[in-house]
């Protein structure tokens, strides 16, 4: 049916890689793009010979011209950006210039700001609506799947939405004093800024860590959760009816927090070059370099994910809760692509997205949020490709 460019070669990229190649009717041929391309040979390698046809490149993603270059050689119908959060413009300025739809995980943020809002990509509305082409942004897990669940959530079971709590838990163990599940820069900017939520309106910013809970995950048991910000609120507090709340929650060891506290108050975990030996350097990106590759974390990661979204709202003037989520087990998603649950549970999602679009059920020239779009073929496709979802009507509530 189509091509697809893919951008990046880390742990997520390789998911996407196993997928696309699991859905050869709608992917008939890839190519893996990323500056080291030996990653990309490594991926092809691995994948060869079946019927979706496999290329490789070398192109860095900050530069526009080389990314025009590459879609004018390759020729792809959509280009599946999973490589950093930095490039996002420039890959989306490259799709613009050849007239190609576009897919992510994650929303733009500058690299010298830990800022995670969707403006910049917001402002490529009229353009890419001029050109005809469709940009779909955060379809990884959360963002994505959070608000795929939001979407299906409001078209089947309530009038009004008042109040979303996304719940994200990782119990697995990788045997790491210290390891982060994704890229570590991106990882560790996220944790350390300010958190916040929204309510009646208007975010509400938190200090870093300061709102804790206790809750009872599915198949995994109690965890401490903390209140972070993160970019689907942004999108989800405009396009769901009647919503008046949205909380984001991630699980947390002590073990973690401890090692992170050490390294901030050291000043490791800092985005401000620093002078070392006559050179700038940026101490998150030193400590990028020397924590363990989460692509590397697959075969030592033992456990399982839960995550999901938890909704309060209204049906025909009754008060209806209802609680939707996946359960993904590290050992397992190792046995099938080689990767941790983190990867996979990001991977999978933007394959369904640039599926979406390849078969023209999600295909409308602009850019639009994942919960924009119908649910239910997507919500189809998860059971499909890998992460089922599950659901109860009477779940126990944060608070």
């Amino acid at each position: 049916m189509g091509k697809a460019l893919i951008i990046g070669a880390g742990g997520v990229a390789g998911v996407v890689v196993h997928k696309c190649c699991q859905n050869p009717a709608v992917f008939e041929e890839i190519c893996i793009a990323s500056r080291t391309v030996s990653k990309c040979e490594a991926l092809k390698k691995k994948l060869d010979g079946g019927r979706t046809k496999i290329q490789t490149a070398q192109v860095d993603a900050n530069h526009v011209p080389e990314l025009v270059a590459l879609i004018k050689k390759f020729q792809p119908d959509i280009v599946i950006n999973v490589a950093l959060p930095y490039q996002d413009l420039t890959i989306m300025d490259a799709c613009l210039e050849t007239g190609v739809d576009y897919v992510d995980t994650a929303n733009y943020e500058p690299e010298d700001t830990a800022k995670f809002e969707y403006k910049w990509q917001w402002a490529y509305r009229d353009r890419f609506k001029e050109a005809g082409i469709t940009a779909l942004l955060g379809s990884g897990f959360d963002p994505g799947v959070t608000g795929v669940f939001s979407a299906y959530a409001q078209k089947h079971y309530f009038d009004e939405i008042h109040q979303i709590d996304i719940l994200d838990a990782n119990a697995g163990d990788h045997g790491y004093p210290f390891a982060t599940n994704f890229n570590p820069e991106i990882n560790i900017r996220e944790v350390t800024a300010k958190g916040s939520y929204f309510e009646k309106g208007r975010f509400i910013e938190t200090e870093p860590m300061s709102f804790k809970k206790v809750y009872d995950f599915p198949q995994i048991g109690p965890k401490d959760i903390y209140l972070l910000h993160h970019e689907e609120m942004e999108s989800l507090a405009l396009h769901i009816k009647g919503i008046k709340k949205i909380r984001f929650w991630m699980t947390f060891s002590q073990s973690y927090l401890n090692h992170l506290q050490v390294l901030q108050d050291v000043g490791m975990t800092s985005i401000e070059p620093i002078n070392f030996e006559g050179k700038q350097i940026v101490p998150l990106q030193f400590l990028k370099a020397v924590l363990p590759d989460p692509a590397s974390l697959g075969p030592r990661t033992k456990g399982k994910t839960n995550i999901g979204c938890i909704f309060q709202g209204t049906k025909e003037g009754r008060p209806v809760r209802y609680y939707v989520y996946n359960v993904c087990d590290h050992e397992a998603c190792y046995k099938e692509v080689g990767s941790q649950a983190i990867s996979y549970t990001t991977g999978v999602p933007a394959m369904i997205g640039a599926s979406m679009i390849l078969t023209g059920k999600w295909k409308k020239p602009g850019v639009y949020n994942i919960e924009e779009f119908d649910p239910d073929p997507f919500m189809d496709a998860l059971n499909q490709f890998g992460l089922p979802w599950q659901e109860s009507f009477s779940p126990e509530l944060i608070d």
